[in-house]
């Protein structure tokens, strides 16, 4: 076995590591990867693979009843001794929603005597461990209008015992309501996370792939970015960012790279995401890196971290591959701050 530092040649990785991503046809792997760059110091990390049984996701494990409760538009005089909460608490609307609706600012105070605006809608009251994705895909509304409608900000984790409105189309059978939604990257980004009870905390990233964090475990992600982004892999840029000839729109960039070539992490961070569950896709992983930045990778044919691990700049987090609707292998890259994708070509080292 041939050994150069800590990275075992790719030929080598695909006999020792097999796929935990089914690809169901055969490999044509594209050998001009293109002008080399040169990402800077690399740590490899641990290749272990991860299995797909391991990757249930927030969203499955703890599905959401679609049971809010219509509440009327009207007033509410302030009674002594009311706090925010507690009117929420008895006329059904969320507390949020009556503050926004009334123009009332943190520290929420309120007074007796006051009419409040209670706007009128149809309020889902979230339960520990719920996430936006499960709301949405239950009421088979798009995630992204809960958010607008909730006026909901960084870092867009839900608590239990909040009220949200729910977007109204008509009724649903629960067959309309699944073909109604669509998982996204936005929706992972700002509705994968599950909803923390009164006195929970999040779980604190661990450097280790074996832990399996329970999906219904809140993941602490980083609070600042560290250092600047580095290229996750060698390779020629296939797919740019922003509206194609076609008329679609790419969020990231397509980066042409052999079969098997190790996907680098672009920045330190914690992985919020492993999976395939996006449609196209394939095998993904999803960093957060603080400060609202988040990265994303697609088509892998082998994920080799876990949700809930921290990793390092420079590490080894996937093997790549043309899972998902790639015609070849490729990397899909995104970098996003909160919901906006950014171009990452105006982030990455110039060439």
């Amino acid at each position: 076995m041939r050994i150069i530092g800590k990275m075992i040649f790719p030929l080598v990785l695909v006999a020792l590591l097999p796929a935990c991503i089914p690809n169901g046809g055969r490999y044509d792997v594209y050998r001009d990867p293109g002008p080399q760059i040169d990402p800077g110091p690399i740590d490899r990390g641990p290749i272990e693979p991860i299995s797909p049984g391991q990757r249930q996701q927030a969203w499955e494990a703890r599905p959401v009843s679609p049971d809010a409760q219509n509440v009327a538009a009207g007033d509410y005089i302030v009674q002594p001794g009311d706090t925010l909460r507690g009117i929420a608490n008895r006329t059904g609307a969320g507390s949020e929603v009556i503050a926004r609706a009334n123009g009332i600012l943190p520290p929420y105070t309120i007074y007796a005597g006051q009419r409040l605006n209670i706007p009128g809608g149809r309020y889902h009251l979230v339960r520990p461990g719920e996430t936006g994705i499960a709301i949405a895909r239950a009421y088979g509304v798009s995630w992204s209008r809960i958010v607008a409608d909730n006026d909901l900000v960084e870092p867009f984790v839900l608590r239990a015992g909040q009220r949200i409105i729910i977007p109204h189309d008509g009724p649903l059978t629960p067959a309309e309501r699944a073909a109604a939604f669509h998982l996204d990257i936005e929706d992972i980004v700002t509705g994968g996370e599950p909803a923390l009870d009164a006195n929970q905390r999040p779980a604190r990233p661990t450097t280790s792939p074996s832990r399996i964090l329970p999906p219904t475990a809140a993941v602490e992600p980083p609070l600042r970015r560290t250092g600047a982004f580095i290229w996750p892999v060698n390779g020629a840029v296939i797919h740019k960012f922003g509206p194609g000839a076609s008329g679609e729109r790419n969020d990231g960039i397509k980066i042409a790279v052999p079969l098997d070539t190790p996907v680098l992490a672009t920045a330190d961070g914690v992985v919020a995401y492993t999976g395939d569950g996006v449609a196209g896709l394939g095998g993904l992983v999803m960093l957060k890196h603080g400060d609202g930045w988040t990265s994303v990778y697609g088509h892998n044919r082998q994920l080799l971290v876990q949700r809930g691990q921290s990793v390092k700049r420079g590490q080894a987090i996937a093997l790549s591959g043309d899972t998902g609707f790639a015609d070849r292998p490729e990397l899909h890259f995104e970098l996003r701050n909160g919901r906006t994708a950014v171009d990452p070509l105006g982030q990455l080292p110039k060439r």
